[in-house]
């Protein structure tokens, strides 16, 4: 049983920052998926890749894993990129406007 601890990075679809201040451990799979031969569909018999357990610091994770025997391994944060536009939607609309086809 290994797992991985890491801080997740924000939502592509959203702005927002929510559920990227907590660490996450998460199990790493240690079967491959199988076919359900009722169905096909994929299926597996790893249930512990379905657990995910958040925790406040980096700190509690690692305790949490030490405590319960569980072999983990940290990733590191990615740095946050902040982007800063030059303008905003209505400097589109400003009277002296310089046009990118205007020399």
């Amino acid at each position: 049983m290994r797992a991985r601890i890491y801080k997740p990075s924000r939502n592509a679809m959203q702005s927002g920052e929510a559920r990227t201040h907590e660490w996450v451990l998460e199990f790493e799979r240690e079967s491959g998926p199988g076919i359900d031969p009722l169905m096909g569909w994929a299926a597996g018999r790893d249930t512990r890749t379905q657990v995910r357990l958040r925790f406040p610091e980096q700190k509690a994770a690692e305790d949490y894993a030490r405590d319960n025997g569980i072999a983990y391994v940290v990733l590191p944060p990615h740095p946050r990129r902040h982007v800063v536009r030059a303008n905003g939607y209505a400097d589109n609309y400003l009277p002296g406007r310089r046009f990118p086809w205007t020399h």
